[in-house]
């Protein structure tokens, strides 16, 4: 497995923030979050995404072993992946936003291109 930020959680919690903001990500094409997170999810998404284009059975087992959700799967497989297939990579793009009220955290939408 690649090298990704700590955030402050022990590995089974990040994967499963990962999976959930990647789910949540691929459900409504676009979310606010943290830059910290953004930067880390954006690869899942950008995997997920290339996975999906391949459309073969194996592929799909693969994304449904990580999205938590089988509707955003069905989602992604038939809708968002064939928007992409002349696209080499790059599906994601992140502006930034203001800070966050409490802890002034730098936040940024994420978004499907």
């Amino acid at each position: 497995m690649a090298k990704h930020a700590k955030l402050g959680r022990i590995s089974s919690h990040r994967m499963a923030m990962f999976r959930n903001i990647v789910t949540s990500l691929l459900e409504h094409e676009k979310i606010e979050t943290t830059q910290a997170r953004a930067t880390e999810v954006k690869s899942f998404a950008e995997k997920m995404i290339t996975l999906a284009k391949r459309g073969d059975l194996h592929a799909k087992r693969q994304v449904m072993a990580f999205v938590m959700n089988e509707d955003v799967v069905k989602k992604l497989f038939d809708t968002i992946a064939p928007r992409y297939t002349d696209r080499a990579g790059g599906y994601t793009r992140t502006y930034k936003l203001d800070q966050r009220r409490g802890d002034a955290a730098p936040m940024v939408r994420i978004e499907l291109v």
